[in-house]
């Protein structure tokens, strides 16, 4: 085993759409998407749905506290944890916030403070007391956070735009890869290069092919996509690991469960993601424990 320390991946919010609490989704998490990664000694969180909330009650007793927040896009369920995250209200952290501008132009702090606004949200953005450095990205550029820590974005297929993301360090690739709908005849250029064999590849798998072809209830057009071609994408691409993401928040933990024996089935090292999973990756070994670690 190498002698330094690992790249981790923590699950906060593993839904779409709405948060979705209850006895029905006790084992993947009602949350919406915000996933942690730590990287030779940088913390990035991708995006700030409901998630984010929980991540930031977990960051409180480690303050002062620094981390980079890569939003995908800005549609609610993405950035509605943002203004309920304690540690950006604390003096003496802060929190540099990336994001692609949208098809309109607004980059992501005119969003961020718009969301807050009258008669939305009681309180606006510039209460907020860390210190909250924002950046808006060009699709397809590279951010070099430190310490050989690279964020790379390609531009995905989601109504308003939106891009996917990946983490290169020390050989190991992460692709995370949300909020995006597969091509019928080719698979997405963008969601490809993302996911080139990396060692993990996260992957919006909102639906399944039934629901998503329905004769009477068709989700085309939507923005989202499959498990199967999440499955289609890891195979292509030469991924070695499969993380489901996303999930319907009319899916619930029964659901869940077949969907990934049926995705086991056809690609061996598929995980469906759940809110407390950690994974963790060094060059050429994956590891993550059979059940979600404590909050």
């Amino acid at each position: 085993m190498p002698m330094f320390n690992p790249l981790t991946i923590r699950f906060w919010g593993v839904r779409g759409s709405i948060p979705c609490p209850g006895s029905h989704t006790v084992r993947y998490g009602g949350n919406t998407p915000c996933v942690e990664i730590q990287a030779n000694g940088q913390r990035i969180i991708f995006d700030g749905g409901t998630g984010l909330r929980v991540l930031g009650e977990h960051l409180m007793s480690q303050q002062p506290v620094a981390a980079h927040l890569f939003f995908t896009h800005t549609h609610w369920d993405h950035i509605q944890g943002f203004p309920f995250f304690q540690p950006a209200f604390v003096p003496g952290n802060q929190f540099h916030i990336y994001a692609v501008p949208g098809k309109n132009g607004q980059g992501i702090e005119r969003r961020l403070n718009d969301q807050m606004l009258h008669p939305n949200f009681p309180v606006p953005l510039q209460i907020m007391g860390g210190d909250l450095r924002f950046y808006d990205l060009e699709a397809g550029e590279q951010v070099h956070l430190g310490g050989g820590v690279v964020v790379s974005n390609e531009a995905l297929n989601h109504p308003g735009g939106g891009v996917g993301y990946r983490v290169s360090w020390q050989g190991i690739h992460v692709a995370y890869i949300t909020d995006t709908e597969h091509l019928p005849d080719q698979l997405h250029p963008g969601a490809f290069a993302l996911a080139d064999r990396a060692d993990v590849m996260i992957y919006d798998a909102t639906y399944t092919d039934e629901e998503y072809y329905h004769p009477q209830q068709s989700k085309v057009g939507w923005g989202h996509s499959t498990w199967q071609e999440g499955v289609k994408l890891a195979q292509a691409a030469q991924v070695k690991q499969l993380i489901l993401f996303h999930h319907d928040p009319s899916h619930d933990d029964d659901c869940l469960d077949r969907i990934g024996e049926l995705a086991r089935a056809r690609f061996p090292q598929t995980l469906l993601a759940r809110e407390g999973l950690m994974i963790s990756v060094y060059p050429n070994v994956i590891h993550f424990p059979a059940t979600p670690q404590a909050s």
